[in-house]
């Protein structure tokens, strides 16, 4: 494991753990192509009510992964891009491990 590799750890799982859930994925990516919007607008086509979709921001939210804003007597919801790079930065260190160890077996392998 390398140096620093528990803090990035420590911000990122929250996020994979928010994100395991089929809805809440389903969520973040329709926020992502859609941007900012309702839980009405969000529930549209989701399957699951409109309660479900807020309880699920909720849970986003929880892992700083979007958040909302007060506009009159609606809230409108939007990804926070931050907790995301952290996931990304956890993602890039175990892909970057992983090639290492790739290479070590290689040159293993084409040892005589």
């Amino acid at each position: 494991m390398l140096a620093g590799s528990a803090a990035v750890d420590r911000e990122a799982v929250p996020v994979f753990a928010a994100l395991g859930d089929e809805h809440r994925l389903s969520l973040v990516r329709r926020l992502c192509s859609g941007g900012p919007t309702s839980v009405t607008r969000l529930a549209e086509g989701a399957g699951i009510t409109r309660q479900g979709v807020s309880k699920h921001l909720r849970v986003l939210e929880g892992a700083g992964l979007v958040r909302s804003i007060r506009r009159g007597r609606e809230s409108i919801w939007e990804l926070d891009p931050g907790r995301m790079l952290a996931a990304q930065r956890a993602l890039d260190e175990i892909s970057r491990e992983w090639d290492a160890a790739l290479g070590r077996l290689k040159a293993f392998v084409e040892t005589p």
